[in-house]
């Protein structure tokens, strides 16, 4: 048996913190391994020491002796106190790897965990055509806390660690479990938190998932290529290729569940560029996509792909009778107004949304708890909607490279369609009620695009006729004319002041540190500051500015990234020292490209306000320093 790797825990709160870090490993390891798509588990059972040598022996057959894995479990030292059917508790996984797409090669493990040990061991074996089971003995090993007088240890060891065989998949080198997975287990085990949401694809087959994804993904990978929109094209095409084949394994599940061959048809209401319904119109389900703008990818897909250029209103000029599914992929204002619309279109609708922008039935979501993040307060609100629209509601998160990834899907109803009539005067009477919020001195309001109200009523109070006023006063959907809110319309006076007041709070960090230094390398790189800490630097006429665009100061200091790096929500002042060539490319890639032939086209904002210059020399600096260093070929 190996020399286990170790971590100190000594600030863990509670040994039972173990768990939670070890359940993220065992549910998820694509998280630390991203060559795997995810797992399927049995039920976990509980067992005593007996029971589990009974489980063990027949699986372990003669390819390993009983004696050291019980050695290994640590079964020798039983404390007889403890000794019930709770000591043990055991299962199985099977491991999906990413890059699958016939469905073979899939890999097992029997899952223990001792609870009075504070431990975890996986034994990985191989089921052969033929039902013959194989234990991979050389791969055997186990997670442990290891309770110390004067200190916690998290420990990782294999049982025969001169024979560890690596596959790359599911099980990389043994030294990658000790560099890798042993510090963020130690780090999910300090953190111990539990997950507002569910774990990700846990309403559909994840082996089912990871072979469509891989196969989705090559057959629309060129779209990448030739996207025409401002926006990154990677994170969009294949954010759209995930969700689309989420919702393509859901259908399947329901055409099997309900024994039919017919694909569903959909509407995807506020449907953005149209990816989705591109992908979706080509694997053959009948549907459309609508918006206020038409996007210039349209042109693209060909006729095979239904958009229509439209704006939507929650009235009965919008019902879709016929239609099986109505999706909301980011479809702000609209969100909350799917539930009602499927519910209204008829009996049988469905409806999968995925919520981003906040926004209520007539205007912005305004918060009410301070116990639940904002999101996961917005998720609940949108899940209660669903609710009083009488149908049987669920949550998912979808694995898409987004921090909002939770969806809502509504399937079947509640109530037995003779009460439609009951449930109707309950959705009516739950929006007035919402709409309530919203009414000051009889006035009833709606944000636009650019953040401002706008109200129903004219000077006079007279009502304003809207399509929505039969369904709600208030609504209004967003301006055709997308307005630019990335903060590169703001006042050049203003974006230079805020960059030069917290360049200089962010050196003053450390100015007596290179003050005092010795060394011949004394250039301040500064510290770093909390995004929340930079608003305090700033005055209220500054913050109300930003504030009107999107992402605001967080936006502002990524655009300026000659002089700042923002990471994990803090900010630092950009060394370019440490970029290499390819890194110092990237970053200047997320920028349109400058001019053919211009090598230095903006001045070098160090030169000008570092106290000790550019830390580059002027050839290798890829700003200007000075107005006669600027240069073309």
């Amino acid at each position: 048996m190996s020399q286990p790797s170790e971590i100190n825990m000594t600030d863990m709160r509670s040994a039972d913190s173990l768990w939670p870090a070890a359940d993220v490993w065992i549910k998820k390891p694509h998280v630390v391994n991203k060559r795997l798509c995810g797992v399927t588990e049995t039920e976990y059972r509980d067992v005593d020491t007996a029971e589990l040598i009974q489980v063990l022996s027949p699986l372990l057959g003669t390819s390993i002796k009983i004696a050291d894995i019980s050695m290994f479990l640590h079964t020798d030292i039983v404390d007889k106190e403890h000794e019930t059917a709770g000591r043990w508790c055991v299962g199985v996984r099977t491991l999906i790897p990413k890059v699958n797409k016939t469905g073979e090669c899939l890999y097992k493990e029997v899952i223990i965990k001792d609870i009075v040990g504070h431990a975890v061991t996986f034994i990985p074996f191989e089921e052969t055509d033929v039902g013959q089971t194989i234990v991979k003995s050389s791969n055997i090993y186990q997670i442990q806390l290891q309770l110390k007088p004067e200190e916690w240890m998290l420990s990782l060891h294999a049982l025969t660690p001169e024979q560890w065989c690596s596959d790359g998949v599911a099980y990389p080198k043994f030294s990658w479990l000790c560099t890798k997975l042993l510090p963020k287990l130690s780090r999910w085990a300090l953190e111990s938190k539990t997950s507002e949401f569910k774990s990700t694809l846990s309403l559909i087959p994840v082996e089912k998932y990871g072979i469509l994804y891989q196969q989705l993904k090559e057959k629309y990978k060129e779209l990448v290529k030739v996207w025409p929109e401002v926006t990154d094209p990677e994170k969009f095409v294949f954010e759209d290729v995930a969700i689309a084949t989420y919702l393509l394994i859901l259908w399947g599940e329901e055409r099997a569940e309900n024994g039919t061959t017919t694909k569903q048809s959909f509407v995807d209401l506020g449907c953005g560029n149209g990816l989705l319904v591109h992908i979706l119109n080509n694997e053959g389900h009948p549907g459309k996509g609508m918006d206020i703008r038409k996007r210039k990818i349209w042109d693209m897909y060909g006729p095979g792909t239904h958009l229509e250029e439209k704006a939507i209103t929650p009235s009965n000029d919008f019902l879709f009778p016929t239609t099986d599914w109505l999706i909301g992929n980011h479809s702000d204002e609209l969100t909350p107004w799917i539930p009602v619309i499927a519910a209204r279109s008829s009996y049988s609708c469905r409806y999968f949304v995925l919520p981003c922008c906040f926004f209520d039935f007539c205007g912005k979501y305004q918060r009410r708890q301070c116990k639940k993040s904002q999101y996961k307060e917005y998720i609940d609100f949108i899940s209660d909607v669903s609710t009083v629209c009488g149908f049987y509601t669920e949550e998912d998160c979808l694995r898409i490279p987004s921090t909002k990834r939770v969806c809502i899907i509504g399937k079947g109803r509640k109530y037995r369609e003779a009460e439609e009539a009951l449930v109707e005067k309950h959705r009516s009477d739950y929006i007035r009620r919402r709409e309530a919020l919203f009414i000051n001195s009889g006035v009833s309001m709606n944000v636009n695009q650019s953040g401002h109200y706008r109200s129903n009523h004219n000077d006079d109070g007279q009502n304003i006729s809207t399509p929505a006023n039969d369904w709600v006063n208030g609504f209004q959907p967003r301006e055709k004319t997308e307005t630019i809110r990335n903060c590169t319309a703001l006042p050049r006076d203003l974006v230079n002041e805020v960059v030069l007041r917290v360049a200089k709070a962010l050196l003053s960090l450390t100015e007596s540190n290179t003050e005092s230094s010795n060394c011949g390398d004394a250039w301040n790189t500064g510290g770093s500051l909390l995004i929340s800490e930079v608003v305090n630097l700033l005055d209220q006429s500054s913050l109300q500015a930003l504030k009107k665009e999107c992402g605001g100061l967080q936006t502002l200091l990524k655009n300026n990234y000659q002089v700042f790096r923002v990471e994990g929500g803090s900010v630092f002042i950009r060394d370019w020292r440490t970029h290499t060539p390819a890194q110092r490319s990237r970053v200047r890639s997320k920028r349109k490209a400058p001019p053919t032939g211009a090598l230095k086209t903006r001045l070098c904002w160090f030169h000008i306000h570092h106290p000790h210059g550019c830390p580059l020399p002027r050839e290798h600096c890829a700003f200007a320093h000075g107005e006669t260093d600027f240069k073309n070929t």
